[in-house]
Order: C-alpha cells, then sequence, then structure tokens
C-alpha cells in the first residue's frame, strides 16, 4: 500500500460494505426456464443457473456485489433477481464508495480459501483497502470501463481470428480426406 496517493485513506471492507444474508431471496423450485424472467443466481462460476417464475422474495437494491462465502469469488450484478443458496453475501456500499470501484478492486485481490468455512465475516470483510474520495472513484471507474472496452473489442478480434484459424485447419483436413490437398501425380 505505498504506492498509493497520500489523500487515499485507509478503511475495512466492512467500512464500506454492508452485507445482506439472502435467506429472504433463495427460490424454492429449481425448476428453470429460458422462458421464466428472473434469474437464479450463484456467485460461482455458472452466476446465472437458470431463470425462476417466482414472484416473491425478488431481490431488487440493486446494484449490489454478490460474494461466495466459501471461495470469495464476486460477482456485479445491476439487475433483479433470487439465488440459489446461503453460501453468498449480498454486498452494499456505503455512500462513500462506488459499488464499481470496491467490485473491481476486488477483482485485483487473492485471497486463500483453502478451509470450508464462510469468509466474509471472518476474514474479508476486515481486510484493509485505500480509497480515495467518491468523485476520484467516479473517475478511475470511468477510466477502467473505457480501457475495458479497448480490451474487450481486441478480445473480439483475438476470438473471431482463432475461430478464422480453426476452419482454416478443418478445411484442410477436409481437402486432405476429399484428395483434394495434393495432386495425384497420374492425373
Amino acid at each position: 500500500m505505498n504506492n498509493f496517493p497520500k489523500h487515499w485513506k485507509k478503511f475495512k471492507f466492512e467500512d464500506v460494505l454492508q452485507y445482506e444474508q439472502p435467506a429472504k431471496y433463495i427460490v424454492k423450485s429449481t425448476e428453470y426456464s429460458d422462458e421464466y424472467e428472473i434469474p437464479v443466481l450463484t456467485a460461482g462460476k455458472s452466476f446465472i443457473l437458470g431463470y425462476t417464475d417466482e414472484k416473491d422474495g425478488i431481490f431488487t437494491d440493486i446494484p449490489v456485489i454478490i460474494f461466495d462465502d466459501f471461495t470469495t469469488a464476486t460477482k456485479f450484478v445491476d439487475f433483479k433477481f433470487k439465488v440459489k443458496s446461503s453460501a453468498m453475501k449480498i454486498l452494499k456500499p456505503s455512500d462513500n464508495a462506488n459499488i464499481k470501484f470496491l467490485f473491481y478492486l476486488m477483482q485485483t485481490i487473492y485471497h486463500k480459501s483453502d478451509t470450508h468455512k464462510r469468509y466474509w465475516i471472518s476474514e474479508y470483510a476486515k481486510r484493509e483497502i485505500l480509497l480515495p474520495l467518491l468523485s476520484e472513484q467516479n473517475l478511475i471507474v470511468s477510466e477502467i470501463e473505457k480501457r475495458f472496452e479497448v480490451a474487450d473489442k481486441s478480445l473480439n478480434l483475438i476470438e473471431q481470428s482463432l475461430q478464422k484459424a480453426e476452419n482454416l485447419k478443418q478445411s484442410i483436413l477436409q481437402k486432405a480426406f476429399n484428395g483434394e490437398l495434393i495432386k495425384d501425380k497420374n492425373e
């Protein structure tokens, strides 16, 4: 924390993020369908497990961060939702914090989660962080998102190039096994 501007102030995550237990937002049925409207979330890799038609217990006070209490994985959520289980915390910012700033900050933190326990209250919330004023957080988030846009365009071009290369390889194999890759010397 030595390279930060002197005007950034020290906080703990628990000072700038309040958590809510998700119990009242847990789905009653796991019969999901893409035809339903409300996403059912997990903080894990799958994120959206499916969609439910349940009308009660929908979380609407967005945006929030959902925090997987066992793996410390995080997801930024800016749409209404329900959850699969209580193995997460729903995190909301205090007035002096930009939720996206905190989310992006969390993406830079490696937290060893090799024990099966709930990490938010026991460890993660107590982690010290440095924050600038809210106005500077807003500027930083804006700049991050501008640069992410450029990175996303680059990733898209790379993915298109990889797909073209894969198509070329398939074309070569097709020609090889259709007798079109090399000319028969007898023809």
